[in-house]
């Protein structure tokens, strides 16, 4: 595990070159191609050195944050080309990258907190640097202060744990019976993941964010809290068959009234941002039921919606550079304009309404059996949730690609060969992982 910590510290002086935008990128990629020779078979943890290791679930979690790294890099080239201190760019990028590479790697919770903490700083800046409207200030004070605001308790809860138990190390967990402490250590994963409730920092931030901004808040900074959930859990297996329905609840009505939300949003990205909302929600419902499938359904789920929700704000980027507008009444017609975008913008819908083969798919049909078998009622709110979700994924795509276009635009737009790349590899892993799914289903 270090020797890769090492080698993204390598990368750091190469950040502040010029002209090496791109090779930032191969070389981000050959440390994913690299990790994938570690490939972790087994559901245990290996690669064990200082307190750093993996096992299933933070080795794939590891992999999705270094592919999406090197994404958020090939969809920036407009700052390359115009210059826009690039350079500050791809170092935040890196330090991102090792944030988040420490944070699922490490075994250690206070480590976890620490690097979980970490990340937020690198995200602060680009949503402030780089954002497009004098609002991303606001945005970026809502996003820190959710967060600051929800994770002091848990600092405090892992210190009472430590003082208490000896250890912070993932295996020892023990249980413990304190509805205070459960609620202390859980709330900044609710927030981050983001519950309902506790969500209205997140479409703020992704409206606010640049493209590679809102690709890192959906593809992994929205899976921290699930990744957290995820570890902690075990600590409340007692205490969580009395608690855990009222957060089932919240998850499941709450994904349902923001769906509705999302039949009546102007803004594109603000309806991705929104869907985020409505299927991390089903994500968090998963979990709480603490059965097999829910936790692997939810893990599932999260990679999914790591890679679609990524792919769909690539596309929102695309229009918004042709058409320097993201409102859903100037993006109309572009089947006539970018005929090649209209087939992308077609296969991202239904991977985000879970049509087969997608990830999503396989991930919504473990969680409709765990929360079923949980309780035959959550069945109401899964219909019109998947339904619902069906609904705003078919409005999004027909109400930007079809109808008449906008007067003002006399040209035809093509994407270039970096955008159809871009969306491919966001695509092509999100459909062909469902043929090795067993992987996905061994580490809990």
């Amino acid at each position: 595990m270090m020797k890769f910590l090492f080698m993204m510290m390598f990368m750091i002086p190469l950040s502040f070159k010029k002209k090496m935008f791109w090779l930032n990128q191969y070389l981000i990629f050959l440390i994913f191609f690299l990790f994938l020779f570690m490939f972790s078979f087994n559901y245990m943890y290996l690669n064990i050195s200082y307190s750093f290791g993996c096992d299933l679930l933070s080795y794939i979690m590891i992999m999705l944050t270094l592919w999406i790294c090197s994404l958020m890099i090939m969809a920036s080239e407009k700052l390359y080309m115009k210059n826009y201190y690039y350079n500050f760019f791809l170092f935040l990028i890196l330090m991102l990258m090792i944030s988040l590479y420490c944070t699922f790697g490490t075994i250690n919770l206070l480590m976890f907190y620490l690097f979980f903490e970490m990340s937020l700083i690198p995200t602060l800046i680009l949503i402030i640097g780089w954002g497009y409207q004098p609002e991303r200030i606001q945005a970026g004070i809502y996003l820190l202060f959710y967060t600051m605001m929800a994770s002091l308790p848990m600092l405090i809860s892992i210190f009472y744990y430590y003082m208490n138990y000896f250890t912070l190390n993932f295996y020892f967990f023990e249980n413990i019976d304190y509805f205070i402490i459960y609620l202390m250590m859980n709330l900044v994963f609710f927030v981050k993941m983001p519950m309902y409730f506790v969500h209205l920092w997140l479409p703020k931030a992704h409206v606010e964010a640049p493209v590679s901004g809102s690709m890192i808040l959906a593809g992994i900074m929205l899976k921290l809290g699930g990744y957290g959930l995820m570890r902690v859990m075990k600590m409340f297996v007692k205490l969580s068959m009395s608690i855990n329905y009222i957060i089932i609840i919240i998850s499941l009505v709450g994904g349902v009234f923001v769906s509705l939300m999302c039949l009546r949003q102007t803004d594109i990205k603000s309806l991705i941002a929104y869907s985020s909302i409505s299927h991390m929600g089903l994500v968090l419902s998963g979990i709480m039921t603490l059965n097999y499938w829910g936790m692997c359904g939810a893990f599932l789920m999260m990679i999914a919606h790591g890679l679609c929700s990524s792919g769909l704000f690539c596309l929102a980027n695309m229009n918004y550079e042709r058409l320097n507008s993201r409102s859903m009444f100037l993006n109309k017609g572009l089947i006539n304009l970018m005929p090649g975008m209209t087939f992308w913008w077609f296969m991202f819908s239904v991977c985000n309404m879970s049509a087969p083969p997608s990830l999503n798919l396989l991930g919504e049909i473990m969680l409709i059996n765990s929360l079923i078998s949980w309780s035959v009622l959550t069945s109401i709110m899964m219909c019109l949730l998947l339904f619902f979700s069906a609904a705003y994924s078919l409005y999004l795509y027909s109400y930007t690609q079809h109808g008449k276009f906008y007067s003002g635009l006399y040209s035809m737009y093509g994407g270039n060969i970096r955008e159809y790349l871009l969306l491919f590899l966001h695509w092509f892993p999100l459909n062909l992982l469902l043929l090795k799914s067993e992987y996905f289903v061994n580490w809990v």
